[in-house]
């Protein structure tokens, strides 16, 4: 059986113990694995896991999903606190430092950590620039076709290379892949190469078919025709279940309810979704 539970969400939980935040991490349950997916911008998920009774001391891996604060930043927190990682799994060029520009001022995204703290700490740090196994029945999957045209990075988005300051393709960008007896279930954190795109890529690359989405879709800053296409999309494609999280927005949130009915849900912090 595979377990999902929302350590950080933005939205606010039934169990008023818990801390809502600007951020995502998931603790993904899964024939006797447990992998940590994506830290939040700072502590308060792991109080979220303590609240919870959920043990942290025991993760096969850590994944995160791309190299923006409001994911990431949070791993720092965890590695200080005492919590073994065995191993941490990032996208190529999650490590350039990233930044949202508007005119000629940049806000750092970046989750304030490089490759020297996680060695310093004994973490074994792998790069999935494809495709990656990470444990039976689990891949880590980067590097997204650009089959969608109307998926279009925002211009704010960019990084700082050696080159110079540059568009931010998110080629660091990766998903959770995890079969189940339904097909295989997507855990995605921002989708900023777009979701319709990061579905196609998978279904092309692992060849099987796509169960379910969960995670951020990035789609608070489209309008409905925009979240409406992307769902419809996704649901003639074969989707059953779909779990717009954090960046999705309300709206697309309510637009998805409409297609897939009760296969359609929302994550706040401490809830959980079964597979």
């Amino acid at each position: 059986m595979l377990k999902i539970t929302a350590l950080m969400e933005n939205r606010p939980s039934a169990n008023r113990a818990l801390i809502n935040e600007h951020g995502l991490s998931l603790i993904i349950e899964n024939n006797g694995h447990r992998i940590l997916f994506d830290c939040g911008q700072s502590r308060h998920f792991i109080d979220n896991a303590h609240r919870l009774g959920i043990s942290l001391s025991d993760l096969d891996a850590v994944v995160l999903s791309h190299g923006h604060y409001d994911h990431a930043a949070g791993f720092r927190d965890l590695i200080e606190s005492g919590i073994e990682v065995p191993v941490l799994y990032i996208g190529k060029d999650f490590l350039d430092r990233k930044y949202s520009r508007k005119g000629m001022r940049f806000a750092d995204l970046s989750p304030g950590w490089d490759e020297a703290f996680v060695l310093s700490h004994g973490v074994s740090l792998k790069i999935v620039d494809s495709y990656m196994e990470i444990l039976p029945g689990i891949a880590a999957v980067s590097g997204f076709e650009r089959i969608h045209n109307e998926e279009v990075i925002p211009d704010r988005f960019v990084r700082e290379t050696a080159a110079g300051i540059i568009p931010d393709d998110f080629h660091d960008e990766l998903v959770l892949c995890i079969d189940t007896d339904d097909g295989i279930v997507i855990i995605a954190g921002c989708s900023h190469p777009g979701i319709m795109n990061i579905f196609d890529t998978v279904r092309q690359r692992l060849g099987k078919r796509v169960y379910g989405i969960i995670g951020g879709m990035h789609l608070s800053e489209s309008d409905a025709e925009r979240s409406m296409r992307t769902f419809s999309y996704l649901h003639d494609s074969g989707v059953e279940a779909i779990a717009p999280c954090h960046c999705s927005g309300e709206m697309a949130l309510e637009i998805a309810s409409s297609l897939f009915g009760d296969k359609a849900a929302g994550l706040s912090a401490g809830e959980s979704l079964f597979f």
